[in-house]
């Protein structure tokens, strides 16, 4: 079992949809909430990382598949501050140090909402119909 997802489930229209809103409320957060470290450039470095492995560390948990966990972690603690505190350390040192502990716990929130998020492989219509199943096989 791989970590990474295939190709073909990154490129579900759902989810690219669903990463572009998202990129637009991070950029809209970024112009209009008055934070040092909060840019345009970091929105769209942190929601890549976090598109490609959101769902691959949350499977990776609740499958238990301890031989992809070492990955997961790296995956996460990357995504949610090692990729947030390379681009501050060369863009403003002195933001990086003043909001880094503010930033861990609001990234790592936002990725782990992203992992249920992206989670389901299949497309949405599939996705629909065995909410619509569980739902229906709830009520009996």
């Amino acid at each position: 079992m791989a970590y990474f997802y295939s190709l073909n489930e990154y490129l579900r229209p759902w989810k690219l949809f669903s990463l572009a809103c998202g990129i637009a409320l991070l950029i809209l957060g970024s112009i209009y909430t008055p934070a040092p470290d909060w840019d345009i450039s970091i929105s769209f470095i942190m929601a890549g990382f976090t598109y490609l492995t959101a769902p691959c560390s949350l499977r990776t948990v609740l499958k238990r598949n301890w031989r992809h966990v070492p990955l997961a972690l790296f995956a996460t603690w990357f995504t949610v501050d090692g990729c947030y505190a390379i681009y501050w350390y060369y863009k403003d040192p002195v933001a990086l140090e003043f909001m880094r502990s503010a930033n861990f716990l609001a990234s790592f929130g936002l990725y782990g909402i992203c992992g249920v998020i992206w989670l389901y492989r299949g497309s949405l219509r599939q996705l629909l119909a065995d909410v619509r199943k569980a739902l229906s096989s709830g009520r009996s």
